[in-house]
């Protein structure tokens, strides 16, 4: 499209042409008078809240053989734009409902793990929502601090758990079983089934309150600097090892029936997924869980083919909603959840005991590390969709805000009793899709979510959601982690030494997720070990089972120690002259 046909950018409103009779006040005065000026315009006049935004390209659908496309797209409304309130409410729903299925899988996946009640699963989805609301609007707001040093990025950078936190907190668990931190029952038959623990969620949140200070003074360090230890050779292969290793922990067991004891058909309660105790308890495998999983799937494809821009944009959501209804017709839905969720909830009506695993300690500080490569990849790709220049002094300072604000998050999220809480990237679609990154829509968003929250029966409606439906939906998110993992990785010129370096990690990151018990019996030899000795062996040994955690930290050494190949450019130009002739036999 020549550049005269482009839809121009709307500036930020221009508070001295609105109409405020300001006399001779003090600047106070005027600056005030002005902004109720400028919010009566935008409450009480149509082009206030309409604007001249064309809502029907952001609903009608792309059918086939349609002039949608041919329709002329809307104009960008960037971070200050004067936005109108219907679009940016509407743009805020967006955004929140496009986060809501990364939002809420992993309190349903710390509950599964621990065997918690239904009432305390509930309240864990509800406050990682209100937690992401309230954390998220520190990052929009960018508050200048001390010296030049910000409080967030100021872009719509939403917050949520990430999935690395998942994928180690997941494996912490395992490890306080296997202790005697958290008990289990032997069924007369051999069957085990873990009872209930919540003092291991209580020492996550813990070990995570004091770990997160290593981000904090991660994001005092230049971006630059940081850039250096965690190139993408680095944050990619993190990336793709996190998505691979929860479609193998979590996505396709539950896609299966259920991600516990039942995939291998015990006699006891776990003989049918998800247990026998469900309304229509069936082995794991079965046809009617494979086929709920794949109405869910496909219903996210179909959305991506036919859906208007608005449907694209919650195509998660519209998977589970497919799912649900289907389940829900067939008998496959335990509505107790629902019925013992209480209608209206916040922050701390459940609390969890504070406490402190200290096997848990090294791989919670490598979860942070990981976090800050997260955020700064997050923070580009916002800022790129955003329209807003990725060099300069001004983007670092979008880093050092946004890392920064990342660790504090880390630190409030405990208290808010939820895992740490890091940048999102899953509504950088919405941005692209609707041209509208104003942080008027984040706002709206950050308020949606602390809704959704605060209103307890969508948490027990989430929680009633079955297995099958939830590991459908939750593969494909979690498969387009792998595949942002492979897009960083694939935007790079490998030279022979990336190449060596990418081996190394993937030597371990792949082992790990194929043969996952490799190294849980590697200090089984040490006799009598001390306790601190016994809990530096469990660090060690669930970093490296962490399949992303022992690829990072072999690819950070490696990227570190190994010397860089003087002739790297002529390396680059002979590999893309190889893939050149390689091409050409293939061709002919």
């Amino acid at each position: 499209m020549a550049a005269s046909n482009q839809p121009e950018s709307i500036d930020p409103p221009n508070l001295n042409t609105l109409e405020s009779q300001v006399e001779t006040e003090s600047p106070g005065q005027t600056s005030f008078k002005k902004r109720i000026a400028f919010a009566k315009r935008k409450v009480t006049t149509k082009d206030g809240w309409f604007g001249d935004y064309d809502y029907a390209w952001l609903c009608i659908p792309a059918l086939p053989f349609s002039a949608k496309a041919s329709r002329k797209q809307p104009p960008f409304y960037s971070l200050d734009a004067d936005l109108p309130l219907a679009l940016a409410i509407s743009s805020g729903l967006q955004h929140a409902l496009a986060m809501l299925a990364g939002l809420i899988t992993p309190p349903i996946i710390f509950a599964g793990s621990l065997n918690l009640d239904s009432t305390t699963s509930a309240y864990m989805i509800s406050a990682s929502l209100i937690g992401c609301g309230i954390l998220s609007l520190v990052q929009i707001s960018r508050t200048p601090l001390f010296y030049g040093y910000y409080l967030g990025t100021g872009l719509i950078s939403v917050v949520g758990t990430s999935f690395a936190t998942l994928s180690t907190a997941s494996a912490i668990f395992d490890a306080m079983y296997q202790d005697g931190t958290c008990t289990s029952t032997v069924g007369s038959d051999g069957t085990v089934v873990r009872n209930a623990c919540p003092d291991a969620y209580g020492k996550v949140l813990g070990t995570s309150l004091i770990c997160s200070f290593l981000e904090m003074f991660l994001a005092f360090i230049p971006p630059r600097v940081l850039k250096r230890i965690f190139p993408p050779l680095v944050t990619g292969t993190v990336v793709l090892l996190i998505g691979a290793s929860l479609i193998g922990s979590s996505g396709v067991p539950n896609w299966g029936g259920g991600s516990n004891n039942c995939q291998t058909a015990p006699t006891g309660i776990y003989a049918l997924c998800p247990t026998t105790l469900a309304p229509r308890p069936l082995p794991w495998g079965s046809p009617e869980f494979i086929g709920l999983g794949f109405l869910s799937f496909i219903s996210i494809v179909l959305t991506e083919m036919f859906g208007s821009p608005f449907l694209k944009n919650i195509s998660i959501i519209v998977g589970l909603a497919v799912g649900c209804i289907v389940a829900g017709a067939t008998g496959y839905i335990d509505g107790s959840s629902i019925s013992s969720a209480p209608p209206i909830t916040f922050l701390w009506v459940h609390t969890f005991k504070i406490g402190v695993y200290p096997p848990a300690i090294l791989p919670m500080l490598a979860v942070y590390v990981s976090l800050a490569m997260e955020a700064i990849g997050d923070i580009t790709a916002s800022a790129e969709c955003s329209r807003v220049d990725v060099r300069g002094i001004e983007f670092d300072s979008r880093v050092q805000g946004g890392v920064l604000s990342d660790g504090i998050g880390g630190f409030l999220s405990a208290l808010f009793t939820v895992t740490p809480l890091s940048i999102f990237a899953q509504n950088n679609g919405v941005i692209a899709m609707t041209r509208c990154a104003n942080r008027s829509a984040g706002r709206w968003c950050c308020a949606f979510l602390i809704l959704f929250g605060v209103l307890g029966k969508i948490s027990g409606v989430f929680l009633a959601i079955p297995n099958p439906v939830i590991g459908g939906v939750t593969t494909f998110l979690f498969a387009s982690v792998v595949v942002s993992g492979i897009r960083v990785l694939a935007l790079m010129q490998f030279t022979r030494r990336d190449r060596f370096v990418l081996a190394a990690a993937m030597s371990f990151g792949i082992g790990d997720l194929l043969v996952p018990k490799i190294f849980t019996e590697l200090f089984n030899g040490v006799n009598n070990p001390s306790s601190g000795l016994q809990g530096l062996f469990n660090s060690i040994t669930i970093i490296l089972s962490t399949p992303f955690l022992a690829a990072g930290i072999v690819a950070v050494t490696m990227n570190l120690v190994l010397p860089q190949e003087k002739d790297a450019e002529e390396e680059k130009e002979s590999d893309v002259e190889s893939s050149i002739g390689e091409r050409k036999e293939v061709t002919s």
